[in-house]
């Protein structure tokens, strides 16, 4: 045997394993730039930004700024949107944390609309007893 003839052996032999390491590779999802807006974080950041109003609205009406009642109920569907919102952004993520995808936004706006609707909630209850 020649040595071209063990070189081109040697490069075929290396092309085709290096083949399936590629394939994988090209299969995970790649990690977005920390520019890019994708659907997924846009999505998060709505969750989270309709919690933490339905928590300020809730807020505001437990210490009775607002009229108890109207604002209780804006804050619990605002939890509830937030948590609808945030529950599609997890169901729908291609990659884990730190991909782009907004998973971690999502959990925030899930824990911020639960806190939304728990806030709601205790002013619907309160907006009760006064009646």
């Amino acid at each position: 045997m020649s040595i071209r003839h063990l070189f081109i052996t040697a490069i075929l032999a290396a092309s085709t394993l290096a083949v399936p390491a590629v394939a994988h590779a090209s299969a995970q999802p790649m990690a977005a730039s920390v520019t890019t807006m994708s659907s997924g974080r846009v999505g998060a950041i709505v969750a989270a930004l309709v919690g933490l109003t339905g928590v300020i609205i809730g807020g505001l009406a437990l210490t009775g700024r607002l009229r108890a009642g109207s604002a209780a109920v804006v804050a619990l569907l605002a939890g509830l949107i937030a948590m609808a919102i945030g529950g599609l952004v997890v169901a729908t993520a291609d990659g884990g944390l730190g991909t782009g995808n907004g998973l971690g936004g999502a959990f925030v706006g899930l824990l911020v609309g639960l806190a939304s609707s728990v806030v709601g909630g205790l002013g619907l209850l309160r907006s009760r007893r006064a009646v």
